[in-house]
């Protein structure tokens, strides 16, 4: 048995990955601070806050909370730091607080590690792909390049792809993990931080320290009510609202979508692996699928139908696509993503109409980031 730490253990990730720890006989302590945001008012009743185990021991408090963190560190052998603010767009003005609590619980974590006395051994800390920005590009001779964030005025005028200046016309790539990383948001840029906080200061500490750069996570149990969640969670539920579909830019931008089991089991090899620590691993599928193809098959998989209308709409701080190189993944932790899309959409939309519509406040979300100039 392993005393196993979940930071933000109640959260989507990690309350599965706490039930599936539990299963397998570790000995697992959540902390969380229950956001209204992710469980709504009355988060001892959330489907997230109620699927965690009996087994395990739940703190409440927040990660940038010293002595909460301290306690719920006691008698841990490993830990699992899920605990953070998630959501491209809400990034862009809520910057203070990403960073306070994003960058400052995760130091905050290591400074407990490097000045207390612990049973600590390995760490995971969850990271994103968002760290890479616009992600690895190839030119029409097979050159890597790796453009920068889209501009405003190119956008406006409909040119959604990215553009390096010079390089002709560029086809989206898989990207791994040696990929220049250049977050175009602030989430982004927390990420990264917290992945080099961890990689850099858990290794000076003598602990196993391994970064997991999730891709876009979805499966059942992903909040419903939450505006800055994952596009799935979205679309399933204004779809069963019967709310028309607000697809951004030209609808063929894309992402790698990974099943929410799988995120767990990649999670739990990090955790446990003997090739895991020191290195960063890319979480996805290897498959990009666009952003129409995600309102169809959501709509295919809910039985019914509303307007999807491309709206040429955009938000600063977005990436056009987004591909995993799964590789160094495969070969080190033996993880390969099992769940197809089209499974996984239909899981998430056999869950999604057992629990929803719920009031998400979509487009008061939107109509906040116009007010901010975050969306155009």
């Amino acid at each position: 048995m392993t005393r196993v730490l979940v930071t933000g253990g109640a959260g989507f990730i990690g309350s599965a990955l706490a039930e599936r720890l539990v299963a397998e006989g570790h000995d697992v302590t959540v902390l969380d601070s229950l956001l209204e945001q992710v469980h709504g008012p009355d988060p001892h009743s959330s489907p997230l806050f109620r699927k965690l185990p009996q087994a395990v021991r739940f703190v409440r408090g927040d990660v940038t909370d010293r002595a909460v963190l301290a306690t719920a560190l006691a008698g841990q052998e490993a830990v699992v730091h899920l605990a953070a603010e998630t959501g491209t767009g809400q990034s862009m003005y809520r910057i203070e607080h990403y960073a306070r609590v994003n960058v400052g619980g995760t130091a905050l974590l290591l400074d407990l590690l490097a000045n207390e006395p612990h049973e600590v051994r390995r760490i995971v800390v969850a990271s994103s792909r968002a760290i890479y920005g616009e992600g690895r590009y190839l030119t029409a001779d097979g050159r890597a390049v790796f453009p920068g964030p889209r501009t405003r005025s190119a956008m406006e005028a409909g040119r959604f792809a990215p553009e390096v200046p010079g390089a002709g016309p560029i086809e989206a790539a898989p990207t791994d993990e040696e990929s220049r990383l250049h977050p175009t948001s602030v989430y982004g840029i927390t990420k990264q931080v917290q992945e080099q906080l961890v990689l850099t200061a858990g290794g000076a500490l003598g602990l196993e320290a391994v970064a997991l750069r999730f891709q876009n996570v979805y499966g059942p149990g992903q909040s419903l009510a939450n505006p800055y969640t994952g596009i799935l969670s979205i679309f399933a539920n204004r779809i069963l609202a019967g709310e028309p579909l607000n697809i951004f830019e030209d609808g063929h931008e894309s992402r790698d979508f990974v099943f929410v089991d799988d995120a767990v089991e990649a999670t739990c090899l990090a955790l446990f692996a003997p090739a895991a620590p020191g290195h960063a691993f890319n979480v996805g599928t290897g498959r990009a699928v666009s952003v129409i193809e995600v309102a169809e098959t959501l709509m295919a998989a809910l039985g019914r139908r509303v307007p999807a209308r491309i709206t040429g709409q955009f938000r600063v701080g977005d990436i056009r696509h987004a591909l995993a190189c799964t590789r160094l993944a495969r070969e080190r932790l033996g993880f390969t993503a099992r769940v197809p899309f089209e499974e996984g959409a239909a899981r998430l939309a056999r869950w999604a109409a057992g629990e929803g519509p719920r009031d998400a406040g979509y487009e008061e979300s939107l109509a906040e980031m116009r007010r901010k100039g975050l969306m155009a």
